[in-house]
């Protein structure tokens, strides 16, 4: 994320994958970073930001007073003041690790050659990412526009800033399929303590496989598919417009592909974020269960939390109520009594939501103070230009 163009910079060893896409030690070229504007990454509004602190505030209000009803469990919130301090502190400070994994992810995919994305803007943007993420839903899409955003105020081009969160997403999300292959299976054939019905085991182990399956064929892709689509003279315009628009995604997925398999055959050890953001995140909701008197195996809340996770596709705010749901019933089916599972749930969910978030806006307040020093500032170095990912 360089080097002026004298001296000229010398090669360093590039790693299998590299040559295709300069993941590892990308060429940068000088750019104009204080007048940047990255295209399509605009600021929240405030009109936004306020409805969606009254959607939350809703969503909270639905939760606290319909959940525990639905549930047959009218004395739910008042069991939370009864949770061990020891486990429920544990919760916490395990959780505060997943943040930090979280942020060592981050530096590793993002920084590289980007003197601007320094240790403490590293640690801005992704907890401005994880407020974002929590206030804004869709599967993390508000936290991909403000990652987004800071990272084109930074100086960093468009189709770097892509390919790179495409990248981060495969890494991430390449813990995610390998637990539920691996622990799906166990559980399902009975290797693994525990056991659940084929629809909560077996099939997403195998869906998981087809995913991970369809991601990697990208890299198959050619680097220049879309400037191929762009020389195709024959057929109408709005034919050729149609092709090109068609590749995007593809290219796009097969640039970060790349660049995601060039850092893990490069063996960077940062890319273990991954692995202690979802791990220790899974541990808080292993030590909330604890704290309730419940003691379900390992599998189980592993695979529990996994797919309790698809509900935050839903569009609600910080997916409030759809990832709670999701969990309670994934446990639920895998035999744990429905009163254990909520109070379980109810009381992780409230460390992982208000823990991350309310240093994530102190985060966001630091990172606009920083872009607007950014923006007043001379650029100090290159930015990734053209080739580089």
């Amino acid at each position: 994320m360089t080097m002026p163009r004298n001296p000229p910079v010398v090669p360093e060893r590039q790693s299998p994958g590299e040559s295709a896409d300069r993941a590892l030690d990308p060429a940068l070229s000088p750019r104009e970073m204080s007048g940047d504007r990255t295209p399509g990454l605009g600021r929240p509004g405030r009109r936004r930001t306020i409805l969606t602190g009254v959607l939350i505030v809703a969503s909270l209000v639905a939760l606290y007073l319909l959940l525990p009803k639905l549930a047959g469990l009218n004395k739910t919130w008042g069991r939370l003041q009864r949770g061990d301090p020891v486990w429920l502190a544990g919760a916490a400070g395990v959780e505060l690790l997943s943040i930090a994994g979280y942020i060592l992810l981050f530096r590793t995919v993002f920084g590289r050659g980007m003197s601007r994305l320094g240790w403490a803007v590293s640690i801005q943007i992704p907890l401005a990412g994880i407020a974002a993420i929590r206030l804004f839903a869709a599967a993390g899409a508000g936290g991909v526009a403000v990652t987004a955003w800071a990272l084109g105020r930074a100086g960093m081009e468009a189709h770097v800033v892509a390919c790179r969160m495409v990248a981060n997403v495969i890494v991430q999300y390449a813990v995610y399929l390998a637990a539920l292959v691996l622990v799906g299976f166990g559980v399902g054939l009975g290797i693994l303590p525990g056991h659940g019905p084929f629809e909560l085991t077996l099939l997403p182990a195998v869906l998981s496989i087809v995913l991970a399956g369809i991601v990697l064929s990208a890299v198959l892709l050619p680097a220049d598919v879309e400037r191929r689509l762009r020389r195709i003279t024959g057929g109408p315009r709005w034919w050729r417009r149609l092709l090109e628009r068609a590749a995007a995604a593809p290219a796009a997925l097969g640039d970060g592909a790349r660049t995601a398999t060039a850092l893990i055959v490069d063996r960077r050890p940062g890319l273990l974020g991954a692995v202690f953001y979802w791990g220790f995140d899974i541990a808080a909701l292993g030590f909330s269960f604890r704290a309730f008197g419940g003691e379900p195996q390992l599998a189980i809340i592993v695979l529990g939390y996994f797919l309790g996770t698809l509900g935050s596709l839903l569009p609600l705010p910080g997916g409030i109520g759809g990832v709670e749901g999701a969990m309670i019933g994934s446990f639920v089916a895998f035999g744990i009594p429905a009163s254990q599972a909520v109070i379980a749930v109810l009381a992780y969910r409230a460390i992982s939501f208000w823990l991350p978030t309310l240093p994530g806006i102190a985060g966001y307040i630091a990172l606009r103070r920083t872009v607007h020093r950014w923006e007043t500032d001379p650029p100090t170095d290159a930015a990734p230009g053209a080739g580089a990912t």
